[in-house]
């Protein structure tokens, strides 16, 4: 089984580039004309695609939650009012595959609940996203699969039992997961990068990538070189925006400067055999002594 999955018309995994995903989740606060100006400067910054978050507000938010108020760009309101604000129907993600087609980008949501896949089956979306929060919801795991679309699993705030179990209720087939630490944003010392190692080598037919909620770009180019075959970052156009997103993610200019890091990464992690290059040999002939090693000599009579 080959370590690659494919997305669209993508395949993405070892030996191909690194799909990078610009995630613009809730941090368009409700507003659609915020949602497209975001696809246009993801799409300026060169990702492959944009990814949103489907919810069913009533389900995926805990009961509890429902009348602690917050302060919002709508006011002083219960926690559930707030996540229905923020929550695009029919019509705004309509409007975002039209948009995302004339901008000749891809487009796909993480699902939090059953009427949520059920609400995005109607677009035809290339891959399931399924957020670390749910990773133990054998059920939505169970529902996503049937669809028979590829699916991206976030492991964050996961044990290695529990990731092993949900990965047994998906089977390994069309499947890629994704290195996270839950933190937003999260401090370097918790972002243990080498867990992509421990993941490629527990799970051998399964690519592995990387979601990070860091501040800063070196350390998703560092996932890259340890062999994170797709990258997601939250995307903002302004980090001082409202919301709870938004401060650990990356903003336009950043965001076009980490697509290239990752592109130089890319090429410079080179394929591991040595060899005297061309662009080499100038300075060898100047440099070295030797050129070719000395015939040993002959000892005695």
């Amino acid at each position: 089984m080959a370590r690659a999955i494919k997305i669209g018309d993508r395949w993405v995994g070892d030996g191909y580039p690194v799909y990078i995903v610009a995630e613009i989740g809730i941090n368009h606060n409700g507003s659609l004309e915020l949602a497209k100006r975001m696809i246009d400067a993801a799409v300026w910054a060169g990702v492959d695609a944009v990814k949103f978050q489907k919810r069913t507000p009533e389900i995926a938010t805990p009961k509890e939650m429902w009348n602690k108020m917050r302060e919002t760009p709508w006011g002083y309101i219960p926690y559930i009012e707030y996540r229905r604000k923020v929550e695009f129907g029919e019509e705004e993600y309509r409007e975002i595959d039209r948009y995302c087609k004339e901008r000749g980008i891809t487009w796909f949501a993480s699902v939090w609940d059953i009427p949520s896949v059920d609400f995005m089956e109607q677009f035809d979306p290339p891959v399931y996203k399924i957020p670390s929060a749910a990773l133990t919801d054998h059920e939505l795991l169970r529902y996503v699969r049937k669809t028979g679309r590829p699916v991206l699993l976030s492991t964050g705030m996961s044990t290695m039992e529990q990731i092993r179990d949900a990965v047994r209720v998906l089977g390994e087939e069309d499947l890629l997961l994704l290195h996270t630490t839950s933190t937003y944003p999260c401090d370097p010392a918790e972002l243990n990068l080498r867990m992509i190692q421990t993941l490629r080598k527990e799970f051998p037919n399964i690519p592995i990538g990387y979601s990070g909620h860091e501040v800063g770009l070196v350390t998703t180019a560092v996932a890259v070189a340890l062999g994170a075959c797709l990258v997601e970052r939250h995307f903002t156009l302004d980090r001082a925006m409202w919301g709870s997103d938004q401060a650990a993610s990356v903003e336009p200019g950043g965001m076009a400067k980490l697509v290239k890091y990752i592109r130089v990464t890319e090429v410079a992690l080179g394929d591991g055999v040595k060899r005297v290059y061309e662009s080499e040999k100038k300075a060898m002939k100047k440099l070295r002594r030797f050129l070719e090693p000395p015939s040993p000599g002959v000892i005695g009579d």
